[in-house]
Parts: C-alpha cells; sequence; structure tokens
C-alpha cells in the first residue's frame, strides 16, 4: 500500500494538470466546477461502499473540522489552478513550481506541529528544488 498509494497520486496529479490546462476558456469557471464536483460526489459515494468500514461506525460523529476545511480548501485549489492555467502558465512548470514552494512551506509545519525532522540530505534536496525552480523558469 505504501508505494501503490504513492502511484495513485502521481497518476492522479498527472490527469489533474492535463484536466485543469484542458478545460475550454468559454466555459464559467464555477459551472466546470458544478461538473466536476458532481462527478467526485458520484465516485465518493461508490468509494463509500468499496472502501472497508469500522465495526460500528459512527458517520457524523467520527468527522472533525479537517474534513470540512479540506472542502473549502479543495475548491479554492481547484479554481487557483484553472485560473493559473488560464492566465497563461505552463503545464510544464505550474505544477513543479507550485508542489515546490508547498513542500518548502509544509517543512517548518511538520516539523513543529507533527515533531517531524528532516536531515542534512533532505535539506540538501530541498536547495536543489528551488535551484531546479530557477532553472526551470530560464
Amino acid at each position: 500500500m505504501y508505494y501503490f498509494s504513492m502511484l495513485l497520486v502521481i497518476i492522479s496529479s498527472l490527469f489533474y494538470h492535463i484536466a485543469q490546462k484542458s478545460i475550454s476558456h468559454r466555459i464559467n469557471p464555477a459551472f466546470s466546477m458544478i461538473v466536476t464536483y458532481g462527478v467526485a460526489l458520484g465516485l465518493s459515494v461508490i468509494m463509500y461502499f468499496v472502501f472497508p468500514k469500522n465495526d460500528g461506525e459512527s458517520l457524523i460523529k467520527e468527522l472533525n473540522w479537517a474534513s470540512y476545511v479540506l472542502g473549502i480548501v479543495i475548491v479554492v485549489l481547484e479554481i487557483g489552478f484553472l485560473l493559473v492555467y488560464r492566465s497563461g502558465w505552463n503545464i510544464s512548470f505550474a505544477g513543479v513550481f507550485a508542489n515546490v514552494f508547498i513542500g518548502v512551506i509544509l517543512i517548518p509545519i511538520g516539523m513543529l506541529v507533527y515533531k517531524e525532522s528532516i536531515s542534512i540530505v533532505n535539506g540538501l534536496g530541498i536547495i536543489m528544488c528551488l535551484i531546479g525552480i530557477i532553472l526551470i523558469k530560464k
């Protein structure tokens, strides 16, 4: 499951950016989101019956603030990338740029909130990613 889950993230991210870049400029962004989330809701309902459930699972009682905030954040993220591509960002750069900077911002959050640590090698990798962003843009 360790590698399979990351493979799902990589493949879905690839198609995510291709789909976002391919949405017609003539369609209202909000209507595009309505269709997108209608499809997502349908798929989520199907997946609910596929994934195993805990005995005595209480649907609402087990939810916390994160599920609600994630719903808001996903919509803002989707609109953000739609507008990024509509404003002319290249597909080959926008995702890399966003992900590198998100990674850099998440490092102190991971260290302070989740007690994660980074090694010298990790730090060098981060520096190389930032250098890579500069080189890609030239």
